[in-house]
Order: structure tokens, then C-alpha cells, then sequence
């Protein structure tokens, strides 16, 4: 008899549980669906476990706060419908603050087409750690204009943990990212400072792409300054055919196709393959039908920052990094440039034109190889005398 009395009870208990956590989902979409210009939606501090996206839709000056990151835990483990943990769009003036969104089915929090976007000490994370069955971003604004993301962290992501993608006017600061395939990611972007943050133990540290085949064409205006991009050593767990599943293991910093990037007073330390990349899009090995789409990165300048490895050869296994760790060992340069310069921007003796060089000076440890990518690494070389405009 009193068996039986402590399995109902167990299961009365599991019962009402169930039934609050529906209410509590229940209750916040439709807060999110009712909200008026100006509401402030409050989540309470606990665990809560949700079965459907939370969506916020066509609103204004509206902002969703929870007791704290660690406090006001949002988990999808047991999502059966949506796509994302939760979803803004078509929106202005939208903050996210205080909470975590865990093991979401697809992406965690993502945002489109909101002009005015704020992730405050915001965190996602899959708990079962990195696996390409995971989301695959953390925080994804798209899309989007006047982006500000503070003291964030980002775990997990099988793509990229802190993603900015075809938006404008972004700041990205004060964050953390870790046992991401890429920590941080700013992708055809216009006007973006990326600063005062950590990403360590991702695949790739920090990307800043330009990828055809997208809406917003060309990013640029990229500012990436104070950072610790540090031990980004961690296996590449993304899916075969994803971008990133590129990104050599063992990167600190990898600028693809972009224009327009000045990287300063930054600190790469142990990112054993490459500490910062400058490559074109034709290291990707994949065909370019945009016609729009300019795949050749340029006016790019990287000084004044801090670079350290331990003196091993590349941990990556991709086909770039293991020729070039043929070539250098564990006397790997710091700083790796294809090669590959734009016609448009070149003159007749081979120079770039005025606005449009590859800078790459003052740099704490600086070393540099050029990898002749277009000749089959023909003529790979040290070339640390060689990336001054007007040389």
C-alpha cells in the first residue's frame, strides 16, 4: 500500500510539473503575441522546459528580462516544434536580457529584420557539448541594423556561437565564446566593432566572411580590437558542406573575401595552425555562381596586435595547413596570406591600388608566409618585409 502511494505521488508530482512548465510557456508566448509598445515581458527565475519556439513578432520597444543568466534558464531539450529556441522578427527597439536558452532543436535566439537589437548578459549553450547535431548558432542576429551584443556567452554552436550575419551598425563586446566550431562571426556585414572579448577552445576564434549567394552582397567596415583569441585548438565538428567545417582547426582569426578590416591591439596566443588567415574564397574549393560576389579580400590591415604559439607544427588536418606544416613544422608563421590578389584592384607591376593593400605591420611576434595558392604553392615564402602599402 505504501508503494503504490509513493508512485502516485511521484507521479502526481511529475503531472503538475509538466502542467506548470506548459502553463509558463503558455503564458510567455502570450505576453510575446499581446505586448504592447514599450512592455517589459519579466521571466522568473528557474528552470523552465519548452516544447515550441517563443516567438515575438511585428513589435516595438520591447523588452524580455530575466533574473540572470544563470538564474532564468530557458531549456528546449524537449523541443517538438519551431525551428528555433526563440525567434524576433520584424521588429524595433528589442532588448534580451538575463537569461540562458539551452539545448535548443535548431538556432537559440535568433533575430531578423529588427532595427535595434540588444542581447544583455544573454547565454546559450547545448549541455551535451560540441556535436554537429547541435544548433547551429548561439545568438543569430540577420538581417538586422544597430546590433549590440554585451557580455554574452556562447557554448556549443555547430556553426558559430556569437554570429552577426548581412546586418549593419553592430557591436559585439564584452563576450565570451567557447567549444564553438567558430566562436565569433561576422558575415557580410557593414560597420561592425568587434572588442573587449574572449573566445577560447572553438575551432576558429574569430571569422569576419564575405560569402556569395546572400542578399547583402559586400561587408565591410570591420573593426576587430582588444580581443583574446587564445588556444582555439578544438576539433571542427560541423557538418560536411557547412562553410565552417573549413575553418582549420587550430585558427585564431580567419578573414575571407572581406574588404575593409583593421585588426589592432589584439592578443592571439596558442592558436597552433594559423594565428590570423587572409585568404579568398577560392581556399574554399567551391564553385561561385553570384556574379556579383568579388571572392578576393582586400584593404586589410592587421597591426599592433600580440601573437604567441608553442612551438609545435599545425594541429589542423586540412589540405592548406598540411602543406604549409610540411613545409615549416613546428616553426610555423603567425600570419598566412594565399596570395591572391583581385585585378581590380591591382596596377600593371602587380601593386595594389591606393585604399586597397594588405597591411601587416607592428605586430608583438609577427612572421608571415605568402602560400602561392594560385600556383599550387609554388612559391610559398616568407614575406614579413612585404605587406607595407606602397610596397
Amino acid at each position: 500500500m505504501f508503494q503504490k502511494s509513493s508512485l502516485f505521488i511521484a507521479f502526481l508530482g511529475l503531472s503538475m510539473t509538466v502542467c506548470a512548465q506548459k502553463e509558463f510557456q503558455k503564458k510567455v508566448q502570450s505576453e510575446m503575441i499581446l505586448a504592447e509598445d514599450g512592455a517589459l515581458i519579466e521571466l522568473p527565475a528557474g528552470t523552465f522546459t519548452l516544447t515550441n519556439t517563443l516567438s515575438l513578432e511585428g513589435k516595438k520597444k520591447i523588452t524580455i528580462r530575466g533574473k540572470g543568466m544563470d538564474k532564468t534558464i530557458l531549456s528546449f531539450k524537449e523541443q517538438t516544434d519551431g525551428a528555433e529556441g526563440i525567434r524576433v522578427s520584424d521588429g524595433v527597439d528589442i532588448v534580451l536580457e538575463g537569461f540562458t536558452v539551452q539545448d535548443a532543436k535548431g538556432d537559440a535566439i535568433k533575430t531578423m529584420h529588427v532595427n535595434g537589437i540588444v542581447f544583455k548578459s544573454v547565454k546559450t549553450e547545448w549541455t551535451g557539448g560540441p556535436n554537429p547535431k547541435n544548433g547551429g548558432y548561439g545568438l543569430y542576429p540577420v538581417q538586422c541594423t544597430n546590433v549590440t551584443i554585451d557580455r554574452c556567452v556562447a557554448i556549443g554552436a555547430s556553426d558559430a556561437g556569437i554570429y552577426v550575419g548581412q546586418s549593419q551598425d553592430i557591436i559585439v563586446k564584452n563576450s565570451v565564446a567557447h567549444h564553438n566550431v567558430a566562436g565569433i562571426e561576422i558575415e557580410n556585414s557593414i560597420l561592425a566593432k568587434v572588442f573587449d572579448n574572449e573566445a577560447y577552445e572553438n575551432a576558429g576564434g574569430l571569422l569576419v566572411f564575405d560569402l556569395p549567394d546572400l542578399i547583402q552582397k559586400k561587408g565591410g567596415d570591420v573593426k576587430v580590437y582588444h580581443n583574446y583569441i587564445h588556444d582555439n585548438n578544438f576539433e571542427n565538428f560541423a557538418s560536411k558542406g557547412n562553410i565552417v567545417a573549413n575553418v582549420p582547426t587550430g585558427t585564431g582569426l580567419l578573414i575571407l573575401a572581406t574588404k575593409g578590416v583593421e585588426v589592432y591591439e589584439n592578443k592571439f596566443i596558442n592558436n597552433q595552425s594559423v594565428g590570423a588567415g587572409i585568404v579568398s574564397y577560392y581556399t574554399m574549393q567551391k564553385p561561385i555562381k553570384d556574379k556579383q560576389y568579388d571572392p578576393v579580400p582586400s584593404n586589410i590591415s592587421i597591426h599592433d596586435n600580440l601573437f604567441e604559439r608553442k612551438p609545435t607544427p599545425p594541429v589542423s588536418k586540412d589540405p592548406i595547413g598540411m602543406i604549409v606544416g610540411r613545409k615549416y613544422g613546428a616553426d610555423m608563421p603567425n600570419i598566412l596570406f594565399d596570395g591572391i590578389k583581385s585585378k581590380k584592384v591591382i596596377d600593371a607591376d602587380g601593386n595594389y591600388l591606393p585604399g586597397n593593400c594588405i597591411s601587416i605591420i607592428n605586430n608583438k611576434g609577427q612572421s608571415i608566409v605568402t602560400m602561392d595558392v594560385e600556383h599550387m604553392f609554388k612559391d610559398m615564402a616568407r614575406a614579413d618585409d612585404l605587406f607595407k602599402c606602397g610596397k
